[in-house]
């Protein structure tokens, strides 16, 4: 009888202990960004830890799931390759490297890029998930090629096309080398990356390209301690991202457009949010977003805007019905262009509550799979 009792009152505690550890990490999942940005980095290794046992996907009676076993399993069988553009590697090109992951993959593979530039066109195929790219932190590659709207269509003229799930990518400039378009030559729109796959992350990435630079298409993504540049449209797509500490830099003289965000269902919960980013650059009269779809969503907190961004913020691009659904937000931001005073109308100025679900990790269900960034 002691041996039985003391078995079930193990189980019990056991039990207990499972249970606060899914409410434990699902909370953290959402725990609000920290307005204060110097502890923005704290905040970020606190709620994002390396693969445990902690970790593993577990269930209870209600559904809920802490890391999908499958990214669990890939993450113990991590295979490093090297690309040397030399052949002092592996593989001469990323190209050659990523046409040697099997389709079905089931393991991480770690592509280490050498700095130097690459001048190919890369796609990583959906039947190849869990693919790292990985450059020297102190010396970034440069992954780039220069197709056009004109020669591919144009989210298929991207240098690299991401269809893959759980892919990362860490310290990496991902470019398009076409020219600036002028407004005179059709289908001059070139995207430097589309990433079409689920759960993917980028760390410390420069995005560089002019019209349509980001393709951010399907999925929930990361960038974190990013830079992009770009013109018009230079972050699009149907995404739902959290953008975190990174740089948007937008090019050219007048009239640029930040984010054009494709929700097109109010019962869609896409969207792209901007948190602790820096808005800079040089074209004057810049809208942070623009209706390119009728409930386009895009959300900036905590972020500092500069006085290239004109003052009504926001852009309906002459479709006055599209007023009464997107759902375009600010909430504490800062700088000579975060003035909300005089906004378009229709600018949501969010509250503690409006905001809460746009700045934690929860927003892209980030406990199911997010991993802290590589490390050399």
């Amino acid at each position: 009888m002691v041996t039985k009792a003391t078995s079930s009152s193990a189980i019990a505690a056991a039990v207990f202990m499972v249970a606060a550890l899914i409410t434990a990490v699902l909370s953290d999942d959402m725990l609000p960004v920290p307005g204060d940005k110097s502890q923005l980095t704290k905040w970020f290794n606190d709620n994002v830890k390396p693969l445990s046992s902690s970790r593993i996907e577990m269930n209870n009676n209600k559904g809920l799931r802490i890391i999908n076993p499958k990214l669990a399993a890939a993450e113990k069988r991590v295979k490093v390759v090297k690309v040397k553009k030399d052949g002092s590697g592996d593989f001469k090109t990323v190209s050659d490297a990523i046409k040697a992951i099997p389709e079905g993959n089931r393991r991480r593979v770690i592509v280490y890029v050498g700095s130097v530039t690459y001048f190919e066109k890369i796609k990583i195929e959906k039947t190849k998930p869990f693919v790292t790219l990985f450059g020297d932190p102190k010396n970034f590659p440069n992954l780039t090629f220069d197709g056009t709207a004109q020669r591919f269509g144009t989210v298929d003229s991207a240098s690299l096309i991401v269809e893959s799930d759980y892919f990362v990518v860490a310290n990496l400039v991902i470019s398009n080398s076409a020219p600036m378009p002028d407004g005179r030559r059709e289908g001059a729109q070139a995207v430097a990356l589309r990433v079409s796959g689920n759960n993917s992350a980028f760390y410390n990435c420069v995005l560089l390209g002019f019209q349509d630079t980001l393709c951010d298409d399907r999925g929930n993504h990361l960038f974190k301690d990013c830079t992009i540049q770009g013109t018009v449209d230079f972050i699009f797509g149907s995404g739902k991202s959290l953008y975190l500490n990174t740089k948007l830099i937008v090019v050219g003289t007048v009239g640029g457009v930040i984010a054009a965000q494709a929700r097109e269902s109010d019962d869609d919960t896409i969207g792209y949010s901007f948190v602790h980013c820096d808005i800079s650059g040089t074209a004057s009269g810049t809208f942070l977003g623009r209706a390119w779809m009728a409930y386009g969503r895009v959300v900036y907190a905590y972020s500092t805007i500069s006085n290239i961004i004109t003052p009504l913020g926001w852009n309906i691009n002459n479709h006055p019905a599209m007023a009464q659904t997107v759902y375009f937000g600010e909430y504490q931001n800062s700088g000579d262009g975060a003035n909300t005073k005089g906004r378009a109308p229709f600018t949501k100025i969010l509250n503690d509550a409006d905001a809460k679900q746009f700045i934690s990790l929860g927003f892209i269900e980030a406990s199911k799979w997010l991993l802290p960034p590589p490390q050399a």
